[in-house]
């Protein structure tokens, strides 16, 4: 039993990182459009899929929070939405290999912030991973003059939405509900405002446009329910092996099917990342075996 629980896990684990890893391509698809409206029918849509899918399954009830969890979820949502619209951007501006690197990234900030915030402490090797990342990223600053923002903008903002819901204890799909519908009021009011000035996009073009836009609510929703699907099956330390396929999926569309610019500063950057990652993975595994062995 445990065995076939594992391995359900494990697709439900590829499944979601597989279509975050291929995320990029159905944005392509909606170049037209622009990011703003993009990022506002996403929010739209989303919410109606999500609100359906809680009434369709009974769990409505799950949307009833405190106060102090109400407030702490709209910070959670403004973070999330400007994830969202910095990936969305980067994306359409040709930055693919960017959001890869942030995602790449986003697990050595993770460890960066629960040192800073919640008082965790940092092993010798987890420094040495995070030393030999910050090496990586200094290498842009080198070669090119500036920081790549757009990978640390997306680092650093799923990092904090994280180290947010960390401790807030949610039903997962209840939770993004909540975040979505204390932002979709803003997404209302963008949406009347792009209407007002006659830019919207929406229903004023073709019907495959109206589609993919309504699809974003799916490339949202649907790995978000195989993630919290794959939670309730492995332990954090199998799922986060899983974590880097959906940035090497979008580092290979980008450089394969966009062309994007792979030169020997990408290499060197990535390089650092990567080592530092292996470095981080093999320590945090070591380590809960440690832990096993004691218990």
């Amino acid at each position: 039993m445990f065995e076939k629980k594992s391995i359900q896990g494990a697709y439900f684990a590829l499944a979601a990182y597989l279509t975050w890893g291929i995320a990029p391509l159905y944005f392509k698809l909606l170049t037209h459009v622009g990011a703003i409206e993009i990022l506002i029918q996403r929010v739209l849509w989303s919410l109606l899929l999500l609100l359906g899918i809680l009434a369709y399954t009974g769990q409505l009830k799950k949307l009833k929070v405190s106060k102090k969890q109400l407030a702490i979820l709209f910070c959670s949502a403004l973070l999330l939405t400007s994830n969202w619209l910095i990936f969305i951007y980067a994306v359409l501006d040709n930055n693919i290999a960017g959001t890869s690197l942030g995602y790449f990234i986003n697990p050595l900030v993770s460890v960066l912030l629960g040192m800073i915030f919640l008082g965790e402490r940092l092993r010798a090797i987890q420094w040495l991973a995070l030393i030999i990342a910050t090496a990586g990223i200094l290498v842009q600053l080198a070669y090119h003059g500036k920081i790549p923002l757009s990978a640390l903008s997306l680092a650093f903002s799923f990092g904090f939405y994280g180290l947010i819901r960390k401790n807030l204890n949610l039903h997962a799909v209840a939770g993004l509900t909540l975040e979505t519908l204390l932002v979709a009021p803003i997404a209302l009011a963008g949406l009347l405002w792009l209407f007002s000035h006659q830019t919207l996009v929406f229903a004023q073009q073709d019907m495959s446009t109206d589609i993919l836009l309504i699809l974003g609510s799916f490339v949202t929703t649907v790995p978000l329910l195989c993630f919290a699907a794959a939670i309730n099956r492995l332990s954090l330390t199998a799922v986060g092996i899983f974590q880097y396929i959906a940035p090497s999926i979008s580092l290979l569309i980008a450089v394969i099917i966009y062309h994007e610019p792979f030169g020997i500063d990408k290499i060197i950057t990535f390089g650092c990342i990567w080592v530092a990652l292996g470095l981080f993975s093999v320590e945090a595994i070591h380590y809960q075996r440690r832990l096993q062995r004691r218990s």
